[in-house]
């Protein structure tokens, strides 16, 4: 069978220029999806045992094929008879063909290409570099699979190659020390998604995590004694190349540079005392431009750093520059008076083109964040956006490389469904923005009032064609996008969708005879908005997308895992399983984007990872959940929990900065903490209640709802013994209360629904008061199951 596949142009970048056949994903369990995937016989097998070889041809690869083996050896709990023995053809094999030899280390243009025929007599892995065999064998070990029968691989050809060069992860090991044995499980993480950088983030206001032999005070006196010796980073840059991952330090510069005031105060631009940063934020400690000896420390660091880190790039950050020292300092004003520098901008202009002429005499170059841009920097820097695809867009437009990091912050409980929606490439607006004769649109202004920070405000408009609705919506500062799924109800309330930098952003409003009111929902918590009315449709600012020549300049992207919400203990329940919809991503081809196939492939790749992989992302919710159940017996609390969803966004954040607990002390060991960042259970029941009310005669969405709602009713029940003996889990008590309310609730709608009967309009009024009460955060956590039981609720009619 082969499935349907059609030509498509992939993304080119500096180091890849590639076409080849795109395939809507199928049901093989892959991810990131190939580029192209043919199934040969459907019913045939390659059937294993525990005398399978693994052969390699052309360059030596032992320590790999021996993990190779011991993560078969994993996945099929067999002990496997020992590697080379009987005669050629006497025992399924693995044969691996490498074309060329290559260094072992991995750099920014190595071909990571493979191709792959699996036959009922073994499978044959053929690669042009090593690079390409290690990323085949972990489409080969996700394709092993078990039946009633046997354990086999499913006869297919595979030809595979990646869309973007540069495929990263980022590590912050600057907020909360990460142990080398976490980090490596992490990298043997990355490998099985097939990441290839490890973006380590190694200095923060709050700690400096590098041994430096010239600049000593630094782990001395501003790392809590947590910090990397040389050997260790060695063992780590040693232990990623092995698994074809690069690894590209960051020491952030001028700014978030509170540790190095501790250790070495004549380096700022203020005298100081400083002492260790224990707050998250941007803070005002920045290195002084107008020092020499800033640029000699500079100097030894970057030294220091190329001796252990053999990447060509490096990372100096240069993000969230707070200038009040430098507006403060008469001899930096001076200093910038003497030299012309404008402005702020200018002078870390300056800093930076200094810090990129160091970097090129070691024979490094540079990467930072948006702030870094400057057209006085040359062009062989590279810009990580975390500014979204408009920063990137108009500096990949002026010549600049980039990667993309915006969308893909895994530190932010956000669904994977807003990850993989995550289009890398900065894309037109999408939709029609004028409005025809015989349309009618209206436009309003909104301002939505966060947690931390400043509000946010703009203007939608929404217009109403002959094919139905439509509309957009501005932000202030930001361009135009497109919103989706409008929905009008006979009240005159609206909602619509749009993916925005702080998530699955979802207004939900009424808007009537010119007055406004609602809220918007972002990933999954509510935040009240005010807003009018305006006269006409106001302009806008088109997306910034870059021509297709300048379009190369973006070379791929990054996950972010910022770790002030983040410790070890979590850290894999946090980046997994959505790191490998960030993976696909980047990978696969950007016409691989169904959401529903890829939420089914990924719940075989997340118990695959744990199997295969050995990562701990589901051991780690179950040794939190013992510890605040007092117990082994963390049932009641695992199935009360899986209606629950930790606030979304920065919304955890912004409440621990209200409550003056934004600080490295604050104890990461709520319920909210133990979670992944969606609910599979209220995704899967949304799906069932989102087909009864299109269909209320629907008997499967009808069982496995009563179902679920069923089950919600008695964890609520199970678990008050629970959160009552366990002083971080009292808070929560009320929540298990309206848990059963709204389950009770549930049920008699699903009743209602189904019979064709109705609410009166006061019953209705007195179930939306009880949802919306339940909608608001808790302790950090979202009653997820809230959303659903809405539409539920929706699709029963009122009394007339």
């Amino acid at each position: 069978m082969l499935l349907p596949f059609r030509r498509t142009l992939l993304a080119t970048s500096l180091f890849l220029t590639a076409s080849a056949f795109a395939v809507p994903a199928g049901d093989l369990p892959l991810m990131p999806w190939p580029q192209q995937v043919e199934i040969t016989s459907p019913a045939g097998k390659f059937v294993l045992n525990d005398a399978l070889q693994i052969q390699v041809k052309g360059d030596a690869l032992m320590p790999e094929v021996n993990h190779w083996r011991e993560r078969l050896a994993q996945q099929t709990g067999w002990y496997l008879l020992p590697q080379n023995t009987g005669s050629a053809g006497e025992h399924p094999a693995i044969n691996i063909e490498i074309k060329q030899k290559v260094a072992a280390q991995p750099m920014p243009d190595s071909d990571e290409s493979y191709q792959l025929t699996v036959t009922p007599q073994g499978a044959t892995l053929t690669a042009n570099t090593r690079f390409g065999a290690m990323r085949g064998m972990e489409t080969l070990l996700q394709l092993v699979q078990n039946d009633g029968e046997n354990t086999f691989i499913p006869l297919v050809t595979v030809r595979d190659q990646p869309r973007f060069a540069w495929r990263g992860v980022l590590l912050d090991s600057a907020r909360h020390f990460l142990p080398v044995a976490d980090i490596k499980r992490q990298l043997d993480g990355m490998a099985a998604a097939k990441f290839n950088v490890l973006h380590w983030h190694l200095s923060d206001d709050q700690g400096w995590r590098f041994e430096s032999q010239k600049y000593p005070k630094l782990q001395e006196l501003a790392s809590d004694g947590q910090f990397y010796t040389v050997a260790q980073m060695k063992d780590v840059v040693a232990y990623a190349t092995q698994l074809g991952i690069r690894v590209v330090p960051e020491i952030d510069m001028p700014g978030h540079a509170s540790a190095i005031a501790v250790a070495y105060p004549e380096l700022l631009s203020a005298p100081g005392p400083y002492k260790m940063e224990r707050s998250w934020g941007v803070h005002e400690p920045t290195l002084d431009p107008s020092n020499e000896k800033v640029y000699a420390f500079a100097d030894a660091i970057v030294g220091e750093l190329t001796q252990i880190f053999p990447d060509p790039y490096l990372h100096i950050g240069g993000d969230e520059v707070d200038a009040t020292q430098w507006k403060t300092s008469k001899p930096i004003q001076a200093f910038m008076k003497e030299k012309g520098i404008a402005d702020t901008h200018a002078l870390q202009a300056y800093f930076n083109t200094r810090l990129q002429t160091i970097l090129h005499q070691h024979q490094r170059k540079m990467v930072g964040w948006d702030e870094i841009f400057h057209p006085d920097l040359p062009h062989d820097i590279v810009i990580q956006s975390w500014q979204g695809p408009d920063s990137l867009g108009a500096s990949a437009q002026k010549g600049y490389q980039g990667i993309l990091s915006t969308g893909f912050y895994l530190d932010q409980p956000h669904s994977a469904a807003y990850h993989y929606r995550n289009e890398i490439l900065p894309q037109p607006l999408g939709g029609d923005q004028n409005v025809a004769d015989g349309e009618k649109a209206q436009s309003w202004k909104f301002n939505m009032p966060r947690l931390k920070g400043k509000p946010v405000d703009g203007s939608f408009t929404l217009i109403e064609g002959k094919n139905g609705w439509r509309g957009f919506i501005d932000f202030t500062g930001k361009t135009r996008r497109a919103v989706r799924d409008i929905v009008w109800q006979d009240d005159g309330k609206v909602s619509f969708a749009v993916d925005t930098w702080m998530g699955d952003t979802r207004p939900v409003l009424t808007l009537k005879d010119g007055k406004f009111g609602g809220y918007f929902i972002i990933g999954n918590a509510r935040y009240p908005v005010t807003g009018g009315p305006l006269s006409t449709v106001p302009d806008g600012l088109p997306p910034v997308v870059p021509d297709a020549e300048n379009m190369k300049n973006i070379l791929g992207g990054e996950a972010a895992l910022w770790q002030e919400n983040i410790t070890s203990q979590i850290l894999d329940l946090k980046l997994w399983p959505r790191g490998f919809v960030v993976a696909e991503r980047l990978w696969s081809a950007q016409d691989v984007k169904d959401t529903g196939n890829m939420y089914q492939r990924l719940a075989k790749i997340d118990a695959w990872s744990v199997v295969s992989v050995g990562l701990q992302q589901h051991a780690e919710t179950a040794r939190l959940m013992t510890r605040l159940s007092n117990s082994t017996d963390i049932a009641p609390l695992l199935s009360f929990s899986t209606a629950l969803e930790p606030a979304q966004y920065y919304t955890r954040q912004h409440i621990k900065f209200q409550a003056g607990h934004y600080t490295q002390a604050e104890p990461l060991n709520r319920l909210a903490d133990a979670l992944p960042a969606e609910s599979n259970a209220v995704r899967e029941f949304a799906g069932q209640i989102e087909t009864l009310v299109a269909d209320p005669k629907n008997p499967q969405a009808a069982h496995v709802a009563r179902g679920q709602l069923e089950n919600w009713q008695r964890s609520a029940e199970q678990v008050k013994p629970v959160l009552a003996q366990n002083s971080v889990l009292r808070p929560l008590q009320p929540v298990a209360e309206q848990l059963g309310a709204l389950s009770s609730q549930g049920l008699v709608w699903l009743d209602k629904l189904q019979k064709g009967e109705t609410l009166s309009a006061q019953e209705r009024q007195q179930a939306q008061a009880a949802l919306d009460d339940a909608a608001k955060v808790q302790d950090e956590l979202v009653l997820a199951v809230v959303c659903p039981l809405e539409k539920l609720l929706a699709g029963v009619p009122v009394q007339k």
